[in-house]
């Protein structure tokens, strides 16, 4: 049997509250009329919206005391040189509908609210239903249209907008944060994102890159829209990388990206560019027949699990001369075309090879992530389409590690249901294995960093 995920501090002083309220019977008269259908607990004219009504004008009001320095009341009032000045009206949008608050004034005008900030028209707490409801994957016109469904708040489209918009800062300091100096491996992927250029919408490619750290700790480094094709975009990517203070890559994994090898060897020379082996898999069945693709894939396994490159080599040249290679010349010239950048693995020894053979890492991240955009229609500009990523991210896991933490303490001999981390904080497999022998390969480079 699963246990409940541990409560905070506050939530265990309100169920204590409420607990004791119920046992003193103070509630039992609320309870009648609701159950007389005289009193409804939400919506408009509801008890909730009136019960936080009076907890926020009450909390103004001791504000305005503070503020002043005297009770409501006090007969000495006369002597402060400030005073009350009635109230003015104001109706707030909050996660139970519209409020129609009381704020109190002051005839100095010097008093400023902090419960209830001068301009805002929303409570915090919506904000954060709207940017939650937007991380996963409703479109403004879907989260404007729930608002009004469920709780009767009516929001323009710019409020929302402008509402999301309000993590932007986040992103761009997540963008540019310190990075590690040195990362043994990254692995980088793409997902096609549908975004509006000018008068037309164009697929790109949203990039993520996930460095592994000498801890074997997997990080999201950062998310890039590729902006043009070739050797320009990358360049950027990884000045940017280096700006933020990477001095040195072990290895690089990915698919075949046109001008990325030519920017990594500019930035970080003595990196290696390693094909992702399934990405060249799946190249090289694009033209098989269904029914021939188990077979093909048996016969080119020999090739990425050889010993060494020549090895490899005779294992390709096999495989081109058998019928299945020559029923499909298109599977071999796939890997002969890759060869330069597919065979840098064969050097190492096994353990190592299953930490960087794959972007599979990236590529679980991506499956979650296809599944918010694909409802999304296209975004209006790159820097939308980011930000929507960057939220995904950080909601996919979140939930995951609050499955994780409804699971914290449970019968261990219960098969375990609550996913693992996609990638932020994912710890490689068998890394001290692969640790040790990249020690061996690059001791130069990677001794001053254990």
């Amino acid at each position: 049997m699963l246990r409940k995920a541990p409560r905070s501090p506050s939530q265990l002083a309100a169920a204590k509250a409420i607990d004791e309220l119920c046992d003193s019977g103070a509630l039992d008269s609320l309870f009648s009329k609701i159950d007389a259908g005289e009193l409804q607990l939400t919506g408009e004219g509801g008890f909730v919206p009136g019960l936080i009504k009076a907890a926020l004008e009450r909390g103004l009001q001791v504000e305005l005391t503070e503020h002043l320095g005297y009770e409501k009341g006090d007969p000495e009032a006369r002597f402060y040189p400030n005073s009350r000045n009635g109230s003015t009206p104001k109706l707030v949008d909050a996660e139970v509908g519209e409020l129609d608050l009381d704020i109190p004034r002051d005839r100095g005008g010097s008093f400023t609210p902090r419960l209830v900030p001068k301009g805002s028209r929303r409570l915090g707490g919506l904000d954060d239903m709207i940017i939650s409801l937007y991380a996963g994957g409703m479109t403004i016109r879907d989260i404007q249209q729930h608002l009004v469904s469920t709780i009767g708040t009516d929001l323009s489209h710019e409020t929302i907008s402008k509402i999301t918009d309000g993590v932007l800062e986040e992103v761009l300091e997540w963008q540019q944060r310190p990075l590690e100096a040195l990362y043994p491996v990254i692995f980088l992927d793409a997902l096609i994102v549908k975004i509006r250029d000018g008068a037309h919408v164009r697929n790109k490619a949203a990039h993520i890159a996930v460095g592994v750290d000498m801890d074997g700790i997997k990080h999201v480094l950062g998310i890039w829209v590729q902006q043009t094709e070739g050797a320009k975009f990358w360049a950027g990517v990884c000045a940017e990388l280096a700006n933020r203070g990477v001095k040195d890559v072990l290895i690089v994994c990915c698919d075949g990206l046109t001008g990325f090898p030519e920017a990594i060897e500019s930035t970080w020379p003595q990196t290696t560019v390693q094909t992702c082996v399934v990405h060249l898999l799946r190249a090289a069945m694009r033209f098989v027949s269904y029914k021939d693709r188990r077979q093909i894939a048996a016969a080119l396994k020999p090739i990425y699990t050889a010993a060494n490159v020549d090895a490899a080599w005779d294992e390709l040249t096999t495989f081109a001369a058998s019928p299945l290679g020559i029923q499909y010349p298109a599977a071999v010239k796939t890997f002969e075309d890759a060869w330069e950048r597919f065979t840098p693995f064969l050097a190492f020894p096994p353990d190592l090879r299953r930490v960087i053979y794959t972007t599979n890492s990236i590529e679980s991240l991506n499956y979650q992530l296809r599944k918010v955009t694909k409802n999304r229609g296209h975004f209006p500009s790159d820097e939308a389409a980011i930000k929507m990523l960057w939220l995904a991210i950080c909601n996919i896991e979140d939930k995951r590690a609050r499955d994780r933490a409804k699971e914290r303490g449970g019968n261990r001999q219960t098969k375990r249901k609550a996913e693992g981390r996609l990638v932020e904080g994912q710890i490689t497999t068998n890394w001290k294995l692969a640790l040790s022998q990249l020690a061996l390969a690059y001791p130069d480079r990677i001794n001053p960093h254990l």
